[in-house]
């Protein structure tokens, strides 16, 4: 089989939606359907990364609840890779940098992901993938004392790490300007230097949540676009990206193929950020398959293979535009065009 392998994530059936005034969530089993359905030259989605909240996956599921959640995907002929552990209050979580209560309920819900992830592993439907986390911190609260709270949400990532090693889970920090002391490209490093688990925890890479770093915001000290950039300026564009990827390209274990405007959005109880977009969408900046690559090679232009699988990434999309086929077909030749360009077996280097 080639790799990485394509990936769809389901929480889009459910981030943003849900709460008054938004939309409805998607149940999981059309969320599958629509991804099961997609096909372009007889290739189709391989397996699905998984939000672990209701009403797709319970952080409480019982083994019971988990065979019956695997036969479901597996009928579809789909793997399961990485998932996200609900760290965040509202979801059962608390602040990484809060109080100890706080810092204790953060690490409940990432001790019932890892617990999950085994099980599936055992069961057969998980060879590879991440847990993903944040600091569930806003970047107002961590610039109350800057210092301090990035030292203290160090201490529950490295607190982190131990369940995790426990499982034998590997933790992706998902960086996003919405979160709090991994908001910039230049707080990410510093986070992740300061935990120093490298082969516990890496960095999940979203391609529309990492161009909003090269644009300073949350963090306009840390921007390298230029004010007033002028989007026809590709080179310019070109020299941002890779020095945001030359930065966490080396501790990237996780990988979201996503497409931006360059603006931000939030919907229902979500934080405002990087907008996702559709890969056929006239006003994206990224030229998608090409800035891949400055992620999935090295500087050498060979492909690093650090993670068997990619995922789209196409948070808060309108219900209507996530009901349609062509949706996924759209998608998944993108990610197709992606790892044909820079997987596993590309053998012509490319300059990144």
């Amino acid at each position: 089989m080639n790799y990485p392998k394509l990936h769809n994530a389901m929480w889009p059936g459910l981030v943003g939606k849900g709460a008054p005034g938004a939309e409805p969530p998607i149940d999981l089993d059309t969320m599958l359907d629509l991804t099961a359905k997609a096909s372009v030259g007889g290739a189709r989605f391989d397996g699905v990364d998984l939000f672990l909240f209701d009403p797709h996956v319970s952080i409480d599921a019982t083994d019971a609840d988990l065979e019956r959640l695997a036969d479901k995907i597996r009928s579809r002929g789909f793997d399961v890779g990485s998932l996200v552990a609900p760290v965040w209050p509202p979801t059962g979580g608390g602040s990484a940098m809060g109080s100890e209560e706080d810092r204790k309920n953060f690490l409940t819900q990432v001790r019932k992901a890892c617990a999950i992830g085994r099980k599936l592993r055992d069961l057969g439907i998980r060879t590879h993938g991440v847990v993903r986390i944040d600091s569930a911190s806003s970047p107002s609260e961590w610039a109350k004392d800057p210092k301090e709270n990035t030292r203290r949400i160090a201490d529950t990532f490295r607190r982190a790490c131990d369940i995790a090693d426990e499982h034998g889970e590997r933790l992706a920090a998902e960086g996003e300007i919405c979160w709090g002391g991994m908001h910039s490209w230049k707080r990410m490093v510093q986070l992740l230097e300061m935990v120093n688990r490298p082969k516990t925890l890496g960095f999940q890479a979203d391609m529309a949540h990492t161009l909003l770093f090269t644009m300073g915001c949350n963090a306009p000290e840390d921007r390298i676009l230029p004010e007033r950039y002028d989007w026809k300026d590709g080179e310019t564009l070109d020299r941002a990206l890779r020095t945001v990827t030359k930065a966490l390209r080396p501790w990237t274990i996780d990988f979201h193929v996503a497409q931006n405007d360059g603006t931000v959005f939030g919907s229902g109880t979500h934080d405002k950020t990087g907008r996702h977009c559709l890969p056929t969408d006239p006003n994206g900046r990224l030229d998608v398959v090409r800035h891949a690559g400055f992620w999935m090679r090295d500087e050498r232009g060979q492909p690093t293979r650090a993670f068997d699988h990619i995922c789209w990434d196409g948070c808060m999309f309108p219900n209507e535009t996530m009901m349609q086929a062509g949706t996924w077909h759209d998608v998944l030749r993108l990610l197709i065009d992606v790892r044909s360009a820079h997987g596993w077996d590309a053998r012509v280097p490319a300059a990144v």
